[in-house]
């Protein structure tokens, strides 16, 4: 859980980065922004913070040597050492430049900036912050002089939407550090790997969250696909116990989930089957026990929600308690039914 309600904007500094493939280079900046204007030190800080509200959070990794990632050998240098500021910002554009090397990267701003008294889970920590901007929206501006209007079209920077973002906090420094990603992705797959892949190489953090969230979502796939020839119903009431099963507990067990939810014992020899593959196809393993993460639960609550398509016809949303509903068959018309037991229309 992040906090940004004390944060302070202690410096920042602006360069501007084109597209490698186009030899676009780089424009540095020879000093940082002037943050005396109280106003502009909330509109920067809106700018840069109101994108982050994902609880996904990510280390910065190397296959051979942590200090050999680029971003996280400058962060640790600016963060050592506040002097190493310019210079090491100077470095993290270069580095993003090298980066951007793919025709459909778009050149624009790129911004490192100091927060001060960020609180990350109950524990305050200063962060960088790096940001770019892709992407300009047009504004109409209006002037008016002696009761004349006059209207001008200007290109400029939208402070709601943040194209590229990444708050790396001074926490867990042997793991990676902790970090945040903001990444509106391009439509090209070669374009959208850049920032968080190429640029700053980060993996997902393994925290009770990311392994919430992928057993939640191993669970839904195998309500869904792993048992053949199953009744839509069953298949919505499996979905409806395990997500009753994970608000419900704090310590997730596999053993238990499997007992109290699965029940039956070829449905968990098929479940043990199904994950196993699921790991291996996704590239990830999963825990077998783990403190349940309530913010996990109520993002990924929505994908529990089972929909029933009934030909052309009708489509039923069922968001829970599938033991209102009874399926049948009509010997007199020949067709499927549903019965929807509830207590009030609305």
């Amino acid at each position: 859980m992040v906090d940004f309600s004390a944060a302070e904007l202690s410096q920042v500094i602006v360069h501007k980065i084109g597209n490698k493939t186009e030899d676009e280079g780089i424009i540095f900046s020879e000093k940082e922004i002037s943050l005396e204007d109280e106003n502009l030190r909330e509109i920067l800080l809106h700018y840069f913070l109101s994108s982050f509200k994902e609880h996904i959070f990510h280390n910065f990794v190397h296959e051979a040597d942590i200090n050999l990632n680029e971003v996280y050998n400058y962060s640790c240098k600016i963060f050592d050492n506040p002097t190493e500021f310019e210079p090491q910002a100077k470095n993290i554009a270069k580095h993003l430049y090298e980066n951007s090397n793919h025709p459909k990267i778009k050149g624009g701003e790129f911004y490192v900036c100091i927060l001060k008294n960020c609180m990350l889970d109950d524990e305050i920590a200063d962060a960088i912050g790096i940001f770019k901007t892709e992407n300009k929206d047009t504004y109409l501006k209006v002037n008016e002089k002696n009761r004349i209007f006059d209207l001008k079209a200007e290109d400029g920077i939208n402070i709601k939407k943040l194209d590229k973002g990444c708050l790396i906090f001074n926490t867990e420094r042997k793991n990676g550090f902790i970090s945040s990603i903001v990444d509106t992705v391009s439509k090209s797959k070669e374009a959208a790997r850049y920032w968080k892949d190429d640029f700053l190489a980060v993996e997902p953090r393994e925290d009770d969250y990311f392994h919430t969230k992928n057993y939640m979502a191993v669970c839904k796939a195998f309500s869904e696909k792993g048992i053949e020839n199953i009744d839509r119903t069953d298949t919505i009431a499996l979905k409806d116990d395990t997500m009753k099963h994970f608000a419900e507990t704090e310590n997730f067990s596999t053993e238990e989930y499997e007992k109290e939810v699965l029940v039956n014992p070829e449905a968990i020899e098929i479940f043990k089957d199904f994950k196993q593959n699921y790991e291996e196809d996704h590239g990830i393993k999963l825990n077998n026990e783990f403190s349940v993460s309530e913010n996990a639960v109520k993002e990924n609550k929505k994908k529990f929600k089972s929909i029933l398509k009934l030909d052309k016809n009708f489509t039923v949303y069922v968001h829970g308690k599938p033991q209102l509903m009874v399926k049948g068959f009509d010997n007199t018309i020949g067709k499927n039914f549903y019965t929807f037991y509830f207590d009030e229309e609305k």
